[in-house]
């Protein structure tokens, strides 16, 4: 009957085993994603987000679930069910807690201390009546420094409600916080919106720093993407950089500031510290 009314009504659709399945898995899964948050089974991991002259200067935070029968649940399996369910708003309440607390820990250590963490925050969240007041109360909670935390935003986001969106934006940059752009050029933003926003970087997505060096069409789309965040006083950080090659001609481009497993594969916060080792030597 669901099915039918999500295709627009006035439709037949027939029982099918296989939907039968799938709808119990997810039940099941989403049960679990709520134990999970009783009972503290999540966790962030780090992956280092490096510029070319300074070495790491921050890191992308990203929450794992570690089961205790299944071990880790990739996030492509559980995230979209905790967007579905709602439970994405606490357990993303969960991840900027964490990373507040992360970020108090490194401002311990003068190696450490100037580094920024990005935090991905869905729409769902980002719409929650209550999301500037709950991360203003966390950074007061932790003690927190606003300035080296970074919001990352999705296109998707952005197009619904453009106004509130300033609005919320505006007010947490007023605290002190950063906004990134994040998979820019996979969606659909209109430039007179993106003028508006109070970003500070747009963030060249994967798919396109996959191919860079064999097609041509993936140069020209990173090239017009650095060139655009120039115009607009941006920064611009490439994500998903595997290679040496990616990587120099992403600096040939204008942009000198990357993330990928070439500088380290997403872990735990003391993985950093050996990932800032490596950025120095290399």
């Amino acid at each position: 009957m669901y099915q039918a009314k999500g295709a627009g009504r006035n439709t037949l659709r027939f029982f099918d085993p296989r939907t039968q399945a799938n709808v119990t898995a997810r039940t099941l899964l989403e049960a679990g994603l709520r134990e999970g948050l009783r009972e503290g089974q999540f966790l962030l991991h780090y992956q280092a987000q490096i510029s070319q002259q300074q070495g790491v200067v921050g890191a992308e935070a990203l929450v794992r679930w570690q089961h205790p029968q299944r071990g880790l649940v990739s996030p492509a399996e559980f995230i979209p069910v905790a967007e579905a369910s709602g439970l994405i708003v606490p357990l993303g309440v969960w991840i900027l807690r964490t990373a507040c607390q992360q970020l108090v820990a490194w401002a311990r250590d003068p190696q450490t201390a100037h580094w920024t963490l990005a935090v991905n925050v869905s729409a769902r969240q980002f719409r929650h009546s209550h999301f500037v007041d709950e991360v203003l109360g966390l950074l007061e909670e932790t003690g927190a420094n606003p300035h080296r935390l970074k919001l990352e935003l999705t296109e998707t986001l952005l197009l619904d409600d453009v106004e509130d969106t300033i609005q919320r934006m505006d007010t947490l940059r007023a605290a002190g916080l950063g906004f990134s752009l994040d998979d820019f050029g996979t969606g659909y933003s209109s430039l007179s919106y993106l003028k508006r926003l109070p970003l500070d970087q747009l963030k060249i997505d994967q798919s396109f720093v996959r191919d860079l060096l064999t097609d041509a069409n993936d140069a020209s789309i990173a090239r017009t993407i650095v060139t655009l965040a120039q115009s607009l006083d941006l920064g611009v950080i490439a994500e998903g950089v595997e290679t040496l090659e990616q990587r120099d001609m992403l600096a040939g481009l204008g942009c000198h500031t990357w993330q990928g497993y070439l500088f380290g594969r997403p872990g735990p916060a003391e993985a950093l510290l050996q990932a800032a080792a490596a950025a120095q030597t290399s």
